[in-house]
């Protein structure tokens, strides 16, 4: 985190030293720092590197933005969610997608009460604060759009009836890069709708050795136990307030416009990132600068969102795809090719 924060002062000439007695934030941010500090800790109790991931995570957690992993199996994507759900007072539910799931496994339905002859609701999985989707590429199309409404506008509407969604509502879902059959690609409009797309790599050796060392020395078979509660729904809602408030000066608005203009307007990109793209990265970037007891945002903050911010809004040309070029370099050829503010 150090490293980082010497980098932005490197790249913006922006004092970010928090220890000067000079600098003052204008929004205390310690508490939020710290809070974030130690769910990251209680991960940490189970989870062997995985930084990159589970920053994004808490980062989304500050945005109040839904999530999509993507990785092979067994990198820790769904216990990492679990782990991430467990430090947070708040209902969790789990949803396995399968190709045989209906939309009303999901939202719920209506059954017919013999006692008063009426048609009552009954509530699916997905009304609970925090939903875990794991593999949510096998169920089709059908399926999917179940969650288009409820995604953005944080309710469904069943029967004529709106159900609200409590605060906070966040989904995070996970997906297999590498298996295709019985899976189902996930529509434009619904990627657009995941705040970020984290993509999940594997550990390096020294990680891989602590991992082993630790299931052979562990003698707990459910890896949640022992993970304490850090935050309250009250407390995360607090937060999130605060994020909404960080500065963000007017030609870091126009950096942002930019990058996300420059997606529409490249060669290489079949599909450009829409305005809802530059909204998520203005959020996102607020929650990372959050993220290091920060009140303000840097071009830093900026480029650090941008890859898991753009990554599934954009579409490669496919003659690009085919040469192997991917969004992740596209986007690091655009960022490079915008000068940063001063």
């Amino acid at each position: 985190m150090e490293n980082i924060e010497n980098q932005n002062t490197e790249n913006t000439g922006i004092n970010l030293q928090k220890e000067d007695s000079n600098f003052e934030l204008r929004i205390d941010m310690i508490d939020l720092k710290n809070s974030l500090q130690k769910v990251k800790s209680e991960i940490g109790k189970v989870i062997v590197g995985q930084e990159d991931m589970i920053e994004h995570l808490l980062a989304a957690l500050l945005s109040n933005g839904h999530v999509l992993i993507e990785g092979v199996p067994g990198v820790a994507k769904t216990i990492t969610a679990k782990l991430l759900a467990k430090t947070i007072d708040v209902d969790f539910s789990r949803i396995q997608f399968t190709p045989d799931l209906m939309p009303s496994d999901i939202l719920g339905t209506s059954v017919f009460n013999v006692k008063n002859t009426e048609f009552e609701f009954k509530k699916g999985p997905i009304f609970s604060s925090f939903v875990l989707i794991d593999e949510i590429n096998r169920s089709p199309a059908k399926t999917q759009s179940a969650l288009f409404e409820v995604m953005e506008e944080r309710q469904i509407t069943m029967d004529g009836t709106r159900y609200q969604m409590d605060e906070p509502f966040i989904v995070i879902a996970t997906q297999n890069p590498i298996e295709h059959e019985g899976t189902y690609r996930l529509p434009e409009a619904q990627l657009d709708r995941f705040l970020f797309k984290i993509n999940v790599g594997y550990p390096n050796l020294e990680q891989e050795i602590t991992i082993i060392k630790n299931q052979h020395e562990s003698r707990v078979e459910d890896k949640t136990e022992g993970i304490d509660k850090v935050l309250t729904a009250s407390q995360l809602k607090t937060y999130q307030n605060l994020v909404k408030q960080i500065v963000v000066e007017s030609q870091l608005i126009e950096y942002i416009a930019k990058i996300i203009s420059n997606t529409r307007e490249n060669q290489f990109l079949y599909l450009g990132a829409s305005p809802r793209a530059s909204l998520a990265l203005l959020t996102a970037s607020k929650a990372f600068a959050a993220l290091r007891g920060r009140d303000f945002v840097t071009p830093e903050d900026i480029k650090e969102a941008s890859f898991a911010v753009l990554r599934h809004r954009v579409i490669v040309s496919p003659e690009r795809e085919m040469e192997g070029l991917t969004a992740d370099e596209i986007i690091r050829q655009i960022l490079e090719g915008i000068e940063i503010p001063r």
